[in-house]
């Protein structure tokens, strides 16, 4: 059964995401910014439709999309590109694959608790966050 991830969640936690961020290539001050935020998840889940707002004083960024269906995901917002993405349930984690130019992309959320966990994949390195429940 897949978990429920509908809430307001605040981060709590931010492992080696400037690392993340040297994987996407992202500039160095776009970066030392990014870093300093603490982004706020908002999500809207009902059934196999899911929206996912990352919200921060610096930049938003939105995430509308049908579990199991790939389409074409634009990163105008993260690291200005764009790529094919399909998001998918395993078990209560779901995980998403983003086929682009950065090879082993993507992301997987679960609950646990009280907690919103993300972990964030990118040519090889890691990013945990972890989000409180509001």
């Amino acid at each position: 059964m897949p978990a429920d991830l509908n809430g307001y969640w605040k981060m709590i936690s931010n492992d080696n995401f400037e690392e993340y961020l040297k994987a996407l290539d992202v500039n160095v001050a776009i970066r030392k910014i990014a870093t300093l935020l603490k982004p706020d998840k908002d999500i809207v889940h009902d059934g196999d439709h899911i929206i996912i707002k990352t919200l921060s004083t610096f930049k938003n960024y939105n995430m509308d999309f049908y579990v199991g269906k790939e389409f074409e995901e634009d990163l105008s917002g993260v690291d200005d590109r764009k790529c094919m993405t399909t998001i998918t349930w395993e078990g209560d984690k779901l995980v998403c694959v983003q086929k682009g130019e950065i090879e082993g992309r993507g992301w997987t959320h679960w609950v646990d608790g009280d907690e919103l966990h993300l972990e964030l994949r990118a040519a090889g390195v890691v990013c945990k966050q972890i989000f409180k429940k509001t």
